[in-house]
């Protein structure tokens, strides 16, 4: 009878995906399973699990809990009550996903890149079946960024948002400032250390921090967009000279995500290696740690910073997740706060701003022939597209008109006449590379 009484006490939770955070999630489910049970008046219990590998030892308890790799059953089995998804991916995500909101099961997912493809269709399966999608490690791990914007700052209006959202870019940011050694020396030790994919892209192109911006300019402004709409610049062009420049100028350089609200409801969002004051707190988060600055008109400036990655972190997020939609569950009806924050009808496209648009200061690598005459050149073409110079600093003497690189930070001018300066001057015969622009943010 006790048995019998205490599986009625209990949520059955299914897991879809047993990798590192996986196993996370199962462990800590073990570890505080006392410390949950008292936060939330019944047990979390695992009681399936579901993944293409099921012969590695996880160092996992599994007494109790059937592990195969029937992910539908899994979905389909009456005993799962709340099914966490963290296969990764979009294609086999989104299916089962689906699958589950339509059997009236609510879901815990980590996966960025799935809501920021599909989060539209994801979140009106969930209204219509009438349960919740929680979704709270999908960006920055183990800090509560969306639940805080969720509920927490809900009476404000977001101004503005600059998030450090990829910690394996911020660890190569940090080393390369650090150390002055190059990026591909860098990323060699970030894989290394497992900061690192063997593919590192999705990292250093800025995919996985535009993903992660998508769905805050969501839970932000009501927008509806996806990630390929946002701008998206990485980090692969850096160079030593680079972060010895900024540190002249009284700057760092950080891979920001970055949304702003117009008075004109039009919105910003993009992803770029960016230039911001030493002094700010946002250039003080260095290492893999991750960061994000929200800005309400009501409670002004805050910042919320932790681990954005790892096993448990990020398992903490996905266990909150779990023991808000049990409540929900025991309390026999989900959708208390709206995924989005927004209800669905307040949902909506917004207009972007054009970078082209953007207005401000910029850091400018020029690489030129040491010859007299190059700066002039160089200075002349800005000039001509209104474009005026704050600082220049020239890096080392070249020999027989050897390439030098020249650095200059301009006055705030319009990102078009910068670039159509930076098209200008990339065609001028004693210019022998690309040309480089790194924005500079301010108000943060």
């Amino acid at each position: 009878m006790a048995a019998r009484d205490a599986a009625r006490d209990a949520v059955g939770l299914g897991l879809l995906g047993f990798g590192t955070i996986g196993t996370g999630v199962a462990k800590l489910l073990q570890r505080n399973a006392a410390l949950i049970r008292e936060r939330l008046g019944c047990d979390l219990r695992l009681v399936r699990i579901a993944d293409v590998e099921t012969t590695r030892d996880r160092g996992v308890d599994l007494a109790g809990i059937r592990f195969d790799a029937d992910p539908e059953g899994l979905v389909d089995d009456p005993a799962v009550q709340i099914v966490i998804e963290l296969v990764g991916g979009t294609d086999v995500a989104r299916r089962l996903v689906l699958r589950a909101l339509e059997r009236g099961k609510p879901v815990v997912t980590a996966n960025k890149a799935l809501l920021a493809l599909h989060g539209k269709e994801i979140f009106e399966a969930a209204r219509r079946a009438g349960v919740d999608v929680a979704f709270e490690a999908s960006v920055g791990g183990g800090i509560p960024i969306l639940r805080s914007l969720r509920e927490g700052l809900a009476a404000n209006r977001i101004e503005r948002v600059y998030g450090i959202l990829n910690g394996t870019t911020n660890f190569v940011l940090t080393e390369m400032e650090r150390t002055g050694e190059s990026f591909e020396v860098v990323l060699k030790r970030a894989r290394e250390l497992g900061y690192a994919e063997a593919d590192p892209s999705f990292d250093v192109d800025g995919i996985d921090a535009a993903h992660k911006l998508t769905i805050l300019a969501a839970l932000c402004f009501g927008a509806e967009l996806t990630f390929k709409e946002i701008p998206t610049e990485g980090i692969r062009g850096l160079e030593p000279v680079d972060f010895e420049a900024a540190a002249e100028f009284g700057h760092r350089i950080k891979l920001l995500a970055i949304a702003k609200q117009r008075p004109d409801e039009r919105i910003e969002v993009r992803v770029q290696p960016t230039m911001i004051p030493a002094q700010s707190l946002l250039a003080k988060v260095d290492g893999v740690m991750n960061a994000i600055a929200v800005h309400g008109d009501a409670v002004g400036p805050t910042l919320f910073y932790g681990a954005g990655a790892g096993a448990f972190p990020t398992a903490s997020a996905v266990v909150a997740d779990l023991m808000e939609l049990a409540r929900e569950l025991r309390r026999g009806r989900g959708g208390r706060v709206s995924p989005l924050s927004y209800r669905p009808e307040a949902l909506r496209p917004r207009p972007l701003v054009p970078l082209g648009e953007l207005h401000g200061r910029a850091y400018l690598r020029f690489t030129a022939a040491d010859r007299p005459g190059v700066l002039s050149h160089l200075a002349g073409a800005l000039g001509e597209h209104g474009i005026s110079i704050e600082s220049v600093i020239q890096k080392g003497r070249g020999h027989a008109g050897a390439s030098v690189p020249v650095l200059v930070m301009t006055h705030p001018a319009r990102e078009s006449s910068v670039r159509a300066a930076l098209d200008a001057i990339d065609r001028l015969p004693d210019v022998t590379a690309r040309s480089l622009l790194v924005r500079i943010e301010e108000d943060l």
